[in-house]
């Protein structure tokens, strides 16, 4: 006899039974959206306290970096991950820098690639320069237009020997002729500074359909900022030329970002561009 005929009996007496005798039901786990929000929110507000606790207890050189990054790295998702890995004591790329007033001093400004290969990079030129980066994911040149005299004075005394930087990824979908006359706008402001300049040509990204991305308009916008900086005389960082015959190993499937080896091959590259423009000792 079917299995699920038989309980048919059972099922009906249970039914007939008064509430008070009706076998109760194990409570359910809190599985809707609403509650997983709500534990999320209780626990990064825990995290957000004992994180100001602890920046409470540091230098007021190291509070002021703190306060830039809480300003700029923006609540919904690169600052919780900061409070935590600040909390946890993990070296990131927004590490605070205490300068040696005997090295020069670098800036790098770039999105999340950027960010990726910060910690390869300081770890390259340990010993040869004070390497900074931008206190957020710089993203697209419209941002770099709204926020470029922050990341400039973001770390006292705000005097730059070299900037490197790159503008491309969050660009892909801007037009050429926007993209070209906000860049040079950027570029400048940065001359202004009187740092050495460098520019990274922005590395690969594959083709999406569904994100509307193609690796062409990656292309385009490197051919576009090498002529405007060949113009100008800055320096070519080509990681886009570097890293292309290692991206079956090197990138994440279908993703715009590295392995953790890519980074540190991005990282050595980056170092070694920078070390050709700092200033003789």
């Amino acid at each position: 006899m079917n299995r699920s005929i038989r309980l048919l009996p059972l099922l009906a007496s249970l039914l007939a039974l008064p509430p008070a005798l009706t076998p109760a039901l194990p409570a359910a786990e809190p599985t809707n959206a609403a509650e997983a929000a709500a534990k999320k929110a209780a626990e990064d507000q825990r995290i957000a306290a004992l994180y100001h606790e602890k920046v409470a207890t540091l230098s007021p050189a190291r509070q002021a970096w703190e306060k830039v990054l809480q300003e700029n790295l923006g609540t919904g998702f690169y600052l919780p991950i900061h409070r935590r890995d600040f909390l946890k004591g993990t070296s990131t790329a927004w590490d605070f820098v205490a300068d040696d007033p005997k090295l020069p001093r670098v800036l790098l400004i770039g999105d999340s690639v950027s960010r990726g290969y910060t910690l390869a990079v300081r770890a390259a030129l340990a010993g040869q320069a004070n390497v900074h980066r931008a206190p957020e994911n710089c993203g697209p040149t419209a941002n770099g237009l709204k926020k470029l005299a922050t990341w400039l004075a973001s770390a006292s005394p705000g005097k730059w020997d070299v900037i490197h930087f790159n503008f491309g990824i969050h660009d892909r979908a801007t037009p050429l002729a926007d993209y070209t006359a906000r860049l040079t706008q950027i570029l400048t402001r940065l001359q202004a500074t009187g740092a050495k300049l460098i520019w990274a040509s922005t590395t690969p990204i594959p083709d999406d359909p569904a994100k509307k991305q193609t690796a062409a308009s990656i292309v385009e916008r490197n051919t576009a900022a090498a002529t405007l900086m060949a113009q100008h005389g800055v320096a070519l960082d080509d990681l886009f030329t570097a890293i292309t015959p290692k991206l079956a190993t090197l990138q994440n499937p279908h993703d715009v970002h590295f392995t953790a080896a890519g980074y540190a091959f991005l990282g050595q590259h980056v170092a070694a561009s920078i070390a050709t423009q700092l200033p003789a000792k």
